[in-house]
């Protein structure tokens, strides 16, 4: 499913130096007096001086054990989290990001997020009107379309949410382990339209997921994620066996 070599290397995505930190209480600290909270921060860096470049039309899957930074680093390019340190330039791509729990607004309905959702990818009211019926049809969730998002099963939510980023195109897409959410039949249509969605040479995929086999079929290059910092990136063939004997 590798897209075909391309000479001409514009560059879609640029990370400098990326450095985002969660800060949160320590457990100990909801015991203490309250003039003493302030000193009972815990800091966790989630990302430690990531530098990459992506070129257009390439499918990078990135990998790691679970805290590596992996989701934190798709949130971050795609505008949600706010860098510490370091920047982010997407040079003037449209981009989505498809992740469970991410950019839904619960108390509205399926077709109302549609909406929402849509034009905060920045397309208009009318551009997205003209694509509702295939994107209603593409998630078919029946009924539920015309009710709150609340409401939803973790199935329908993927479905809706899956149905948005593949109808409505970016040039750059941020999957988030969705590949493998919903129902066997969901999975396979899903899984079909990424691969028809990914070739086209003009759009550039990251693709975050534990399955190996997914990142072998779909990815020409690879990042290696652990404790927020990149540990190798290359061709599939070279560093899926080196995290695989890592795993090990």
């Amino acid at each position: 499913m590798k897209k075909k070599q391309n000479n001409k290397k514009n560059i879609a995505i640029t990370v400098t130096n990326l450095h985002i930190a969660y800060r949160g209480l320590k457990k100990t600290s909801i015991r203490a007096s309250w003039h003493k909270l302030k000193n009972k921060i815990d800091i966790y860096e989630a990302l430690r001086g990531v530098s990459f470049e992506v070129e257009e039309g390439k499918i990078l899957g990135i990998v790691g054990q679970n805290g590596a930074g992996k989701s934190t680093m798709l949130r971050a390019i795609a505008g949600i989290f706010s860098p510490d340190k370091g920047h982010i330039n997407l040079h003037g791509r449209t981009i989505s990001l498809l992740s469970i729990g991410v950019g839904f607004n619960k108390k509205l309905t399926g077709k109302e997020n549609i909406y929402l959702s849509g034009m905060l990818l920045g397309f208009s009211e009318e551009q997205i009107s003209e694509k509702i019926d295939e994107i209603v049809a593409f998630a078919d969730i029946g009924e539920f379309i015309d009710k709150p998002v609340k409401t939803y099963s973790s199935g329908m939510y993927s479905k809706l949410a899956f149905a948005i980023t593949a109808i409505l195109e970016t040039d750059i897409m941020l999957i988030d382990e969705v590949l493998s959410v919903g129902d066997k039949k969901f999975r396979e249509k899903s899984y079909n339209k990424m691969k028809e969605l990914i070739s086209d040479d003009k759009r550039t995929v990251l693709i975050v997921s534990h399955s190996l086999g997914t990142i072998k079929e779909l990815c020409d290059e690879v990042i290696w994620l652990e404790k927020g910092k990149i540990v190798d990136k290359g061709p599939v063939e070279k560093i899926l066996p080196k995290y695989e004997e890592f795993m090990s």
